[in-house]
């Protein structure tokens, strides 16, 4: 019989050529591998999930609810976990919340209801792969612009703003991934202020906010425009870096009109959230005491895995290899001398069966060659040291440098 498998080839959407695999899962796949060390994957602690907690809370639910929890359930999300993301943003209800199949989804969806082709879409330079990877089939035309220490440049984000209209800007104000960078507080005002002055939606990614390190988290873009009259940020957060990133329980908060377009194109997607994994996280959350325990092993654990880190870099690296200090999250964003290629980088490191993710990707306009980043936050402190030492020695080698013995 007829194989008509190579059929398919000419059917495919024009939108499906900027559809491509996601660099971290690829070199996930290569690193899984025995004998590998990577630094790729920005994945969650797995010793710090609480396995056991979640089983008796599923136990739990299953006993008591078991016919609603394994039922179909509304699109917007379980009400009473709505009500708790609520009753953390500034001026949010119930109906202000869409709960998402993990921040992914929250960013494909928000894509979907705001992008046309051609649409202008702010974003740093570097910003995260992952939103890239969603919004691309829609067919943006991104603005890049460029950071410093503190974030989006003023002047740079001012002149792009009155060049042309954006649909909207995309942020990550704290801990940004992949740069690990935190934005101060008068930045973020700032930034507020010139998005409502200039009318431009932002989109806040928040995922990482709960793991700082020291002192306490800074308002949200959110909350800073609440306060000045409020509905021009979106704000997108995640239990998947303080819970369990295979719940894949997120959520949408923003002005009604918006979120009642994102439930329905979540309608077409996955009708909703899988209601088992939404009552769970209620359960697991609802517990403040216990939560802010979790929350709070997990920064403890972080913030000694980027000790050993930096420690590692400053022991193995170059002289003339420059990174940023993270102050929360799970990221180091090393910036190499001019015309080291860290995607010819990786080829060497790879032989030395360590891995990175090469900086290029996360760039949308191409840029950033000699950029690259580095998790600490599943690694043990053995792992980072020879890690560290084997990236050193690939780093070197490109560099016709005799390696740190």
């Amino acid at each position: 019989m007829e194989n008509l498998e190579a059929n398919f080839e000419p059917r495919f959407a024009a939108r499906t050529k900027r559809i491509q695999a996601s660099t971290i899962r690829e070199i996930l796949k290569l690193t899984s591998q025995p004998g590998y060390i990577s630094f790729a994957g920005g994945l969650p602690a797995a010793d710090l999930f609480p396995i056991e907690r979640i089983g008796e809370a599923t136990q739990r639910i299953l006993r008591e609810q078991g016919v609603q929890a394994l039922q179909y359930s509304t699109t917007e999300g379980h009400l009473p976990l709505r009500e708790w993301i609520a009753s953390r943003v500034p001026g949010a209800t119930p109906e202000n919340v869409q709960i998402v199949s993990g921040s992914q989804q929250g960013l494909d969806l928000i894509g979907k209801v705001l992008i046309d082709p051609g649409s202008r879409v702010l974003v740093e330079a570097p910003t995260y792969l992952g939103a890239l990877s969603a919004f691309n089939p829609y067919e943006p035309e991104y603005v890049s612009v460029p950071m410093d220490d503190e974030g989006l440049e003023l002047e740079a984000l001012e002149a792009a703003l009155q060049a042309r209209p954006v649909k909207f800007m995309y942020v990550l104000p704290t801990f940004q991934n992949p740069s690990g960078r935190l934005m101060g507080l008068e930045r973020r005002r700032a930034i507020v202020e010139l998005a409502r002055k200039y009318r431009t939606p932002i989109l806040e990614d928040d995922a990482y906010a709960e793991l700082y390190f020291d002192g306490k988290p800074l308002p949200t873009l959110y909350a800073l425009d609440h306060a000045l009259g409020g509905g021009n940020v979106i704000y997108l957060s995640t239990t998947s870096k303080t819970l369990a990133p295979g719940l894949r329980v997120a959520w949408v908060v923003g002005p009604r009109p918006l979120i009642q377009k994102i439930t329905f194109a979540k309608q077409g997607a996955d009708l909703h959230t899988p209601t088992l994994n939404q009552m769970l996280v209620y359960e697991l959350v609802r517990d403040g005491a216990w939560y802010g325990e979790q929350i709070d092993k997990i920064r403890q654990t972080y913030q000694t895995r980027c000790h050993w880190m930096l420690q590692a870099l400053q022991k193995y690296m170059p002289e003339d290899m420059g990174w940023i200090v993270p102050k929360g999250g799970m990221f180091f964003w090393l910036t190499a001398p001019a015309g080291l290629d860290s995607l010819e980088l990786l080829k060497k490191a790879v032989e030395e069966k360590t891995a990175f993710v090469p900086g290029q990707p996360f760039f949308a306009d191409g840029s950033g060659k000699n950029t690259l980043r580095l998790s600490y936050s599943s690694a043990s402190h053995e792992q980072i040291e020879d890690g560290l030492q084997r990236l050193g020695r690939a780093i070197h080698r490109m560099l016709g440098r005799a390696p740190v013995a």
